[in-house]
């Protein structure tokens, strides 16, 4: 099961928000070695299939499967049984599914030879306190993500996607033993683009942040190898 990175390139997860091979080619290609993983969400997915995960992995890349499954326990218990079989490092569950579905998914995730780190996703960083009242969800976005994180924590994942907003008071009240992947992460004087809930990458990785999902910042850079390093740099000074 994957750890805690040990350098800050490792940290980095590029996010491959993208339609067709050519397009992870490219990125994957220039991006190895210099990033710790690599991120296959619903489009990338839904164009290429299973194939998408082959195409990364055969490159030398990890992957982090993004499908934030959501549905009864025995359909998401399937799920991560292909998801642990492809050899996915990483994948994404929603902790709303609630607490059945978490330990179902918990548990097959450990069925095979090589267990896929089960991470459960709280609130979108897309969300803000106008979208959590629409939801009928109790509180400010902070107090949402705390109750969804301790739910998925009790039923034994070993981690959980937070907004940076929330990377502070979640290491507050379960120390250190969950790993924290963080999207929402926007370099200084970026574009927030969609995300509600953000912050530079330095401030979550100060604040308790195992790993950055970075999409735009670097796969819309007309040199994304440049910009990764970048990143990578900035961090390293905090080791």
């Amino acid at each position: 099961m994957i750890g805690r990175p040990q350098d800050s390139r490792q940290r980095i997860i590029v996010a491959l928000d993208v339609a067709d091979e050519a397009g992870l080619l490219r990125l994957v290609d220039v991006l190895h070695g210099r990033v710790g993983m690599f991120k296959i969400g619903k489009e990338l997915f839904t164009s290429l299939g299973p194939r998408a995960i082959s195409l990364v992995r055969d490159r030398g890349g990890e992957v982090f499967l993004d499908l934030k499954y959501h549905d009864i326990p025995n359909t998401v218990a399937g799920a991560v049984r292909s998801a642990a079989r492809l050899g996915v490092s990483m994948l994404s569950v929603h902790a709303s599914g609630g607490s059945g579905m978490l330990r179902a998914a918990v548990d097959a995730a450990l069925e095979g030879a090589s267990a896929p780190a089960i991470i459960a996703v709280t609130l979108l960083t897309s969300l803000g306190p106008a979208d959590v009242d629409d939801l009928g969800f109790t509180g400010q976005p902070r107090d949402v993500v705390l109750r969804l994180a301790a739910l998925g924590l009790s039923a034994g994942v070993d981690g959980l996607v937070t907004s940076p907003r929330e990377v502070e008071p979640l290491r507050r009240k379960h120390g250190q033993d969950p790993l924290l992947v963080t999207p929402g992460v926007r370099l200084a004087g970026g574009a927030a683009d969609d995300q509600a809930r953000v912050a530079t990458p330095k401030k979550a990785v100060r604040d308790g942040a195992d790993y950055l999902v970075i999409g735009r910042p670097i796969t819309r850079d007309p040199d994304p190898a440049a910009a990764a390093d970048r990143i990578a740099l900035e961090l390293s000074e905090d080791y």
